[in-house]
């Protein structure tokens, strides 16, 4: 068998469910996920799935209690005040960015709406080999040494500057400091263009802006190594 062309194959599944109050809608959920089978790497097919269906509970735990409780108690807050109630929500969401030469990356957002202006989204990421099924941190793509922070921060605010100036007020004005500070190695998932990093909402824009998320291309050899 060829480890460097193997892939995984994926199954996306789903669930939904709308937990009630009595008869009042008080929280719709739904969960969006990948199932992966990997042929001859039986161990690495568990270990990655494994890791999926933890997210998953966690999610599911946290809506099913937190979450929820939180809506009864804004729901019996607002007939107490004579208030419009607005249902809550959150959504899991899983996406499949690359899925070759023995690796599999992906990302996932989870949405929460809980009666606000609006809903809000946070994503993390994951990016695992796949014939181990060991997770493949953003520092194994680069050259033993190298300092890839300062590389890929230099590179982000390249674009970021050529970005505000075909679209100005797409990020905060010291969007340059923010990009450093909050630049986090945890925050990266694979493309077939190259390798993405991503500042969740309001990090380094505005609301509107949404999810930030820069491309650095797989170009530079002497800076990669190439998935």
């Amino acid at each position: 068998m060829d480890s460097l062309n193997c892939y995984a194959n994926i199954m996306m599944c789903k669930t939904k469910q709308m937990l009630r109050y009595g008869d009042m809608p008080m929280l719709k959920f739904s969960v969006f996920y990948p199932k992966a089978a990997i042929r001859y790497y039986p161990f690495a097919q568990n270990s990655i799935n494994n890791q999926i269906q933890s997210q998953v509970a966690g999610f599911m735990h946290y809506v099913s209690n937190d979450l929820y409780y939180q809506a009864i108690d804004t729901y019996n807050q607002s007939q107490e005040n004579s208030f419009p109630f607005r249902r809550y929500e959150a959504a899991l969401q899983y996406t499949v960015t690359y899925n070759q030469n023995c690796h599999l990356s992906l990302y996932a957002d989870q949405y929460e709406y809980a009666g606000g202006a609006h809903g809000n989204t946070v994503r993390t990421s994951n990016t695992w080999d796949l014939a181990s099924g060991h997770n493949i941190p953003l520092s194994d793509f680069f050259p033993v040494g190298q300092n890839y922070r300062s590389w890929l921060i230099a590179e982000m605010t390249k674009q970021a500057d050529e970005k505000i100036r075909q679209n100005p007020g797409i990020f905060f004005e010291n969007y340059p400091a923010l990009i450093a500070e909050y630049f986090n190695k945890e925050h990266y998932y694979l493309t077939p263009r190259g390798i993405a990093i991503y500042y969740q909402q309001y990090e380094i824009a505005p609301y509107s802006t949404g999810i930030v998320v820069f491309t650095i291309p797989y170009m530079d050899s002497s800076q990669f190594k190439l998935p």
